[in-house]
């Protein structure tokens, strides 16, 4: 049986025009619906991620952008369900911990940085706003990941003209394997 792929916004959501809904379409893979994209629970996303992985049929691989990369820590530290995940990729991870995020994102700082218990792809830019490149690097190091370094990508989202981002897919692509 194939991996359930499921897919992790950040922060507000995945807009239509993202790469992440633009696979959902494609390919069928399923969106974890949070309560409230806009005022997010570390606790509350953390236990709907649960669920998902539970009521996933076989493993899953995760699809995580932004704040769902810092999600996929902070879950993977605490649940009991780990073994249950093939792998994750990790897209631009937003960094909680710089002081005007980490009062925007109450609850979500410091972010989580053992090492992950499954293979994990980490995608990062030179120019994020929302996480520097060295900042993303350590992470990568810290979870275990391998870095990609994108070049001039912004915050890998709609803005960043991706389209269906074949590359990201591609990455993707190599987690899926068994």
């Amino acid at each position: 049986m194939p991996a359930t792929v499921l897919i992790l916004p950040g922060w507000q959501g995945s807009g239509p025009d993202h790469w992440q809904m633009r696979w959902a379409r494609l390919h069928a893979y399923n969106v974890v619906e949070q309560n409230d994209w806009l005022n997010p629970l570390r606790g509350d996303w953390m236990a709907r991620l649960d669920e998902a992985v539970i009521d996933a049929p076989g493993r899953v691989v995760f699809v995580a952008h932004s704040l769902g990369c810092i999600l996929v820590a902070a879950w993977a530290a605490v649940s009991r369900h780990t073994q249950r995940v093939q792998g994750a990729l990790l897209v631009a991870p937003g960094d909680t911990e710089v002081p005007h995020m980490r009062d925007r994102l109450p609850g979500w700082s410091p972010v989580v940085r053992q090492r992950l218990p499954f293979q994990c792809v980490l995608v990062g830019s030179q120019d994020d706003p929302y996480c520097s490149s060295e900042r993303a690097q350590g992470m990568a190091q810290d979870w275990g990941a391998q870095w990609v370094n994108l070049g001039q990508a912004g915050h890998i989202n709609a803005e960043s003209s991706l389209g269906d981002w074949p590359q990201g897919h591609a990455l993707l692509q190599t987690l899926l394997k068994d």
